[in-house]
């Protein structure tokens, strides 16, 4: 659309040249696409290195983002296929009724505002250093947001789903009934909120299968003192709030009734993008598992003692007792009891053992018999001890006479990653700035000041893992990663954007200073961009960073025909000062209505909760680089080029 703008504008600007009556309506049609046409296929080509290094992007984030460089890419070629083939052709018809009519125009408002406000920047040295170091004001003023936490930097923000879960976790060994009970609290709470249609509980048993549920094991779960509660709300017309909302409004009492059954409860959210173990996620490694334990267990307290971090918990088996029967061989051997026979029947006394199979006529298939003891004679040792076990005489011998149980430490999980065992401490954050960025900080200063054995300190990594595990170490993982790879791979996609479109702007010029020029207002759209995403309360995320990548390729557009406009305008005789403001003034129009055009087309996705911080990019940084760029370019062509001129000219003066 915006190569079509630029051609439309010059055919219509050279319609209303007095030159116009005396060429044929194909001609000055011809003619004013040739005038744009170079450079405006140097810039879709610009914009098109802008976006495309995004689809390179790696890691979980590569497969959500691939798509819109290459789409985009797409429309960009055929954009400017169509603004060459159709719109003159259409110009042509629809404009010819009015190529009799042609007048000598006159300098419109906006063009002699323009030239008002460019006079004194090019022959005011002290204008013009104002104007640009208030550039410069403005734009750290703006980075600054960032710094003083105005503008939350994160992955990706919270999308307005219409489901969450609560996830139950009860001390290891307590029993269904009692995680029923505790789950049915909750429960009864969740009744009670009113964009709330429906709820499922599912008590010892794995909920429906999500992809989160698969990344953070949720369908592994199967443990008698493990639940989780399925939340349905109504539709997103139906109710004012977003789910994240609604969930930061009860998260409080969440917590409360949690505490009063001693449930570590966690609330899960669909993400918007990749899922991850959790939002916070510390990666504990040791060279023993007492190490680690001890290590994962400080930072465990340091997240609980953090504000903004919520929900902690860790991948760790509460101490759970076991017991395990020790058969006292010569008794037994006396009594005519085998080892094997004790085992059977403490295995059929508390796990049942299938004698066979009943041939039941109202049953599709046999229905196989199991005997057990019943739940509450399961219970307790006592209980066991009244089992009876048969010798090889017939006589039945109880098993407390035959065996004596012993408490002893029971199994625990031992996670690994990469084949190196790992502790898990996770958590999740609220409160102002829900990004794991900000919290991670504020704990890394505490993290520090752990200690171990003779002295030694915590080894904290940030993008990867320890290469050895013989020290206390600690990774962090979770969205900090998801977001430090996506934030890497577009920093690094921009830097190969700048080179691009370097190479691409000296090749067309044949100069090496005219691209610094064309390249410098890119940082001014984080005036706008910045400040916008502070009005708007919004997050900068992933969208926004595509958004201020996508910009840099929309202004170095802009500035690629502008100053490709003053050289012909310097090639047809004006003075340096009197064609960059005829340029300026020239390509101003089109440049608004590019901008116009952006703003407007972003405006249907400003309020989706994912592409929010791309809507706000693009619309701020238009406005931002519109009416800052348009000047700042002109300049500092301006001071480029009259230093040359004065350089040749006292080259020239000397003998």
């Amino acid at each position: 659309m915006d190569d079509a703008i630029v051609v439309v504008e010059n055919i219509v600007r050279h319609y209303r040249m007095p030159t116009a009556q005396r060429e044929s309506t194909i001609r000055t049609a011809v003619l004013a696409v040739d005038e744009v046409g170079n450079p405006t296929i140097l810039a879709t080509f610009t914009v098109i290195a802008a976006i495309l290094p995004m689809a390179f992007v790696g890691g979980l984030m590569g497969p959500y983002m691939r798509p819109i460089p290459v789409g985009a890419s797409a429309a960009m070629i055929f954009s400017l296929l169509i603004a060459f083939i159709v719109t003159p052709w259409a110009a042509v018809r629809i404009l010819k009724s009015d190529s009799g009519h042609h007048h000598e125009g006159q300098d419109d408002w906006m063009t002699r505002v323009y030239k008002a406000a460019m006079n004194p920047l090019l022959h005011n040295a002290k204008v013009r250093w104002s104007f640009l170091i208030g550039v410069v004001v403005l734009l750290l003023a703006s980075m600054s947001l960032v710094l003083l936490k105005v503008v939350t930097v994160k992955m990706l923000p919270f999308d307005n789903k219409n489901e969450f879960q609560i996830i139950v976790d009860m001390p290891n060994g307590t029993t269904l009934e009692r995680t029923a009970a505790a789950t049915k609290a909750l429960a009864d709470y969740v009744a009670t909120i009113p964009e709330v249609e429906d709820y499922q509980l599912y008590v010892g048993t794995a909920s429906p299968f999500n992809f989160n549920g698969l990344v953070r094991h949720y369908f592994m779960r199967s443990q008698s003192y493990q639940a989780d509660i399925q939340v349905n709300l109504v539709g997103k017309g139906e109710r004012k709030a977003q789910s994240h909302d609604i969930v930061k409004r009860i998260r409080p009492e969440i917590a409360r009734i949690a505490k009063e059954w001693g449930i570590r409860a966690k609330v899960a959210e669909v993400p918007p993008g990749p899922p991850v173990l959790q939002t916070l996620v510390a990666e504990v490694y040791g060279p023993t598992l007492e190490q680690r334990l001890e290590t994962a267990r400080k930072v465990k307290e340091i997240f609980s003692t953090t504000e903004g971090v919520t929900d902690v918990d860790w991948y760790v088996d509460d101490p759970q007792p076991t017991y395990r029967f020790v058969v006292d061989r010569e008794k037994a051997a006396l009594a005519g009891v085998d080892v094997s026979s004790i085992n059977r029947a403490i295995r059929a006394a508390l796990g049942g053992l299938q004698l066979g199979l009943l041939h039941d006529e109202g049953s599709y298939e046999d229905v196989p018999v199991v005997i057990r003891l019943p739940r509450e004679s399961r219970s307790a040792l006592n209980e066991l001890d009244q089992v009876t076990i048969a010798s090889r005489s017939g006589r039945a011998v109880p098993l407390r006479e035959l065996a004596r149980p012993v408490e002893v430490p029971g199994e625990t999980a031992i996670y690994h990653k990469n084949l190196q065992p790992v502790v898990y401490v996770t958590g999740d954050v609220v409160g102002r700035q829900e990004s794991p960025v900000y919290a991670i900080l504020a704990m890394n200063k505490k993290l520090d000041q752990l200690r171990f054995g003779d002295g030694v300190k915590l080894n904290i990594l940030s993008t990867h893992q320890p290469f050895t595990t013989e020290t206390p170490q600690m990774k962090w993982d979770g969205e900090w990663h998801i977001t430090y790879e996506v934030f890497r791979d577009l920093g690094i996609a921009f830097a190969v954007v700048l080179i691009l479109i370097y190479i691409l702007v000296v090749a067309w010029f044949q100069d090496f200073r005219t691209p610094l020029v064309i390249m410098a207002p890119i940082p001014l759209t984080l005036v706008g961009i910045l400040p916008g995403h502070a009005l708007m309360g919004a997050f900068f995320t992933a969208t926004s960073m595509i958004g201020f990548i996508a910009g840099a390729g929309i202004i170095v557009r802009n500035s690629i025909i502008l100053v490709d406009f003053i050289e012909l305008r310097r090639r047809q005789g004006l003075p340096l000062d009197e064609a960059v403001i005829d340029a300026g003034a020239t390509r101003f129009r089109p440049m608004l209505l590019t901008a116009a055009a952006v703003i407007v087309g972003s405006f249907v996705i400003l309020f989706d909760p994912i592409f929010q911080g791309l809507a706000i990019s693009l619309m701020a940084g238009e406005i931002a680089s519109t009416l800052l760029s348009r000047v700042a370019v002109p300049v500092l062509y301006f001071m480029m080029r009259s230093r040359d001129e004065r350089r040749a000219a006292r080259a020239t003066a000397q003998p």
